[in-house]
């Protein structure tokens, strides 16, 4: 199939979810009040990582009630989707978990006293509200923020950081945006992720200081062991690991202490404004406003999608998007996904797993088109490390690739999952409507935010 091109110069936001949610606010689309807001989780819960208070896992959704979440919300736009200009108001939807296993995060923002997001990290997830954090999962590291290296095995609120509009989540990092702009990471800094200039645990959030972009930062995005961040004026600043692949995009890993960057630097090689910035296992992607993709880093899985293996530091367009307007991009381990404004979705890199949704286990060497969903119009997509997830313009939800621990939110499915399957929400009575507004993904587990109503 060709791409498709578009001569609009602008897109704000995912149009889709505007089309089902009645509106109050100019910001976004408001959910109805008399819907209620729920919390899904499933997948493996070994370390707490689910939220429900055991180490079960879940094949199918199963509802966090432990923290309420407001009835109403105001859906603005996605990280990773354009914003006009790059925005401070947006939901997040990125991923940061460990190289090989990279994760999603989902935010609904309204209000500020009513905003709502959802994050999933390696082996923690993480919830705000009302500018307030919740943390849950494997403490090791110190990446829950709570003082100590404790599992939280139920939400647990982050005492001392507020005002948050923006949350993400890395293998061992975590990583916080207030609503002034300023950048708050805390967890385990031994590859330099954290961006405090030292490899040390930090149990508590801490400020990052910098002189161009502190309290500045309107967007960003953790891997499993490298944080990006953009400014207003849509520049972005790299740090943590590079293991010589260039996924930071600042040259050769020799050049740097030990292949680490602890302290933010600007990717000078990016000559053009962006908007968004998708944190990959060893490779990093951006968008610009007028939809161009960039790609840079490791490339041993074609995960640059230019049609080569070839490990790249310089930021460079991927070539057969070049006249295809992308909205949202999102990363895996070793495979990416990209959502175009006609809301199509592709997929490229590492297949292994049927993370591509093309009906086989093959890699594939640029983006290609993901068929099955073609009669669909989605609206969000998401990235595990060997999973993909998809939220379509009615509200379903699809998954597909790797289902080993139960990740893909579908009882009954083999380990690997080649095609886009239907994610069951848990519809107990005829009397209420359901309908999924976001998904975030993490290694072997994934969230989802619900609406429901009565019909």
């Amino acid at each position: 199939m060709a791409l498709s091109s578009s001569a609009q110069r602008w897109f704000s936001g995912c149009r889709g979810f505007r089309r089902h949610l009645s509106s109050n606010s100019h910001s976004g689309v408001a959910i109805e009040e008399r819907s209620e807001l729920k919390l899904w989780v499933w997948g493996k819960g070994e370390v707490g990582q689910l939220g429900i208070g055991d180490e079960e896992t879940r094949r199918s959704p199963a509802a966090v009630d432990s923290v309420a979440l407001p009835n109403s919300a105001v859906l603005a736009t996605t990280q990773g989707c354009l914003t006009v200009p790059p925005s401070t108001d947006m939901i997040q939807f990125t991923r940061g978990n460990d190289p090989s296993d990279n994760t999603s995060t989902r935010h609904v923002s309204t209000e500020q006293d009513r905003q709502v997001g959802i994050a999933c990290g390696l082996f923690h997830s993480g919830l705000w509200t009302s500018g307030n954090v919740w943390l849950w999962g494997k403490g090791g590291g110190g990446r829950l923020g709570l003082g100590s290296e404790q599992s939280q095995y139920s939400p647990t609120q982050l005492p001392g950081l507020t005002d948050v509009k923006s949350l993400v989540l890395g293998g061992l990092h975590s990583v916080a945006v207030t609503n002034g702009g300023s950048v708050y990471t805390w967890g385990f800094g031994g590859f330099g992720a954290l961006g405090h200039g030292s490899y040390s645990k930090e149990f508590s959030p801490r400020r990052l200081i910098g002189e161009d972009w502190m309290d500045n930062v309107v967007h960003v995005s953790a891997g499993g062991s490298h944080t990006a961040a953009i400014t207003s004026s849509g520049e972005l600043y790299t740090w943590g690991r590079d293991e010589g692949e260039g996924r930071l995009g600042h040259g050769r890993a020799v050049d740097m202490d030990e292949g680490a960057l602890s302290t933010p630097l600007k990717v000078q090689d990016l000559n053009v404004p962006v908007s968004a910035v998708a944190c990959g296992g060893f490779c990093t992607m951006s968008l610009t406003p007028d939809g161009q993709l960039w790609s840079w880093g490791g490339n041993s899985n074609y995960e640059l999608g230019r049609g080569d293996r070839r490990d790249d530091w310089r930021p460079k367009p991927i070539p057969a998007l070049q006249n295809t307007r992308i909205v949202q991009v999102a990363c895996g381990g070793y495979h990416a996904a990209a959502l175009t404004e006609d809301g199509n979705v592709l997929t490229w890199g590492h297949g292994g797993h049927g993370q591509l949704g093309h009906g086989g286990l093959e890699s594939s060497k640029v983006p290609s088109f993901v068929e099955s969903l073609g009669n669909q119009r989605v609206v969000s997509i998401a990235c595990g490390g060997a999973w993909t997830a998809a939220v379509t313009e009615s509200g379903e939800l699809y998954t597909w690739g790797k289902n080993r621990d139960s990740q893909l939110g579908i009882p009954g499915l083999m380990d690997a999952q080649m095609a886009p399957a239907l994610v069951e929400t848990g519809e107990e009575s005829k009397q209420e409507s359901m309908r999924v507004i976001g998904v975030c993904a993490g290694s072997t587990h994934g969230m989802c935010l619900v609406r429901v109503g009565k019909t």
